[in-house]
């Protein structure tokens, strides 16, 4: 392959990572409030990020409402720390604090990505099932 070749294809290459980015955040997501949904969560809660200075080296997820017990029984540290990558990666706001409700998760973080997807022509399994 030639390198004036590559750099030729270089838009619509960094075009379908970023639709791959947005399709992988929506599948990640869109299973997340699915099982919120089940186990019926709701409720305000904090997303704090990772902050090694102050020796906190995973986000933490903390109930603003309800048991925090029902957080950590239903979200593991890994679970938590993919949330906080997921909604960075859709808000642009990579460190920040975030305060949400559970059961709006869906409608605030993934119906955005949803559009995107369908306005780039994306056609989401779901809807292609149907």
């Amino acid at each position: 392959m030639k390198l004036s070749h590559l750099i030729s294809q270089r838009e619509a290459l960094l075009r379908q990572i970023h639709l791959a980015n947005l399709a992988f955040a929506y599948q990640q997501l869109d299973a997340l409030v699915a099982r919120l949904d089940r186990a019926q969560l709701r409720g305000l809660v904090c997303l704090e990020p990772r902050d090694p200075a102050a020796d906190r080296y995973w986000p933490i997820l903390k109930a603003l409402e309800g048991n925090q017990s029902v957080i950590e029984e239903h979200f593991t540290d890994a679970h938590i720390a993919d949330l906080a990558d997921l909604l960075a990666f859709n808000t642009g706001c990579n460190g920040a604090v975030v305060n949400f409700r559970l059961e709006e998760l869906g409608e605030k973080y993934l119906a955005p990505l949803r559009s995107e997807l369908l306005k780039a022509g994306v056609q989401l399994e779901s809807e292609a099932r149907s």
